[in-house]
């Protein structure tokens, strides 16, 4: 299972469930979403087993490209 953590940037935080929301280089303060999930798409998984969590900006638009997906590291 897998926890969900937005920050006030509105990045998305996706860490293995129990682990804490610190990422080296982003001060920023992370709310913790009520929900849980149990699974996850295997680039997600991939990005979890390797660095520890996924991390990606959100867009401030609804509807806007596919652009929003960056490599935040």
């Amino acid at each position: 299972m897998f926890d969900v953590y937005i920050s006030e940037k509105r990045e998305l935080l996706v860490v293995s469930c129990g682990s804490k929301p610190s990422v080296a280089g982003q001060p920023a303060k992370w709310r913790k979403s009520k929900k849980r999930i149990k699974s996850v798409s295997t680039e997600i998984r991939s990005a979890i087993e390797s660095r520890g969590f996924y991390l990606r900006r959100l867009n401030a638009k609804h509807g806007a490209g596919s652009g929003s997906e960056q490599g935040l590291v």
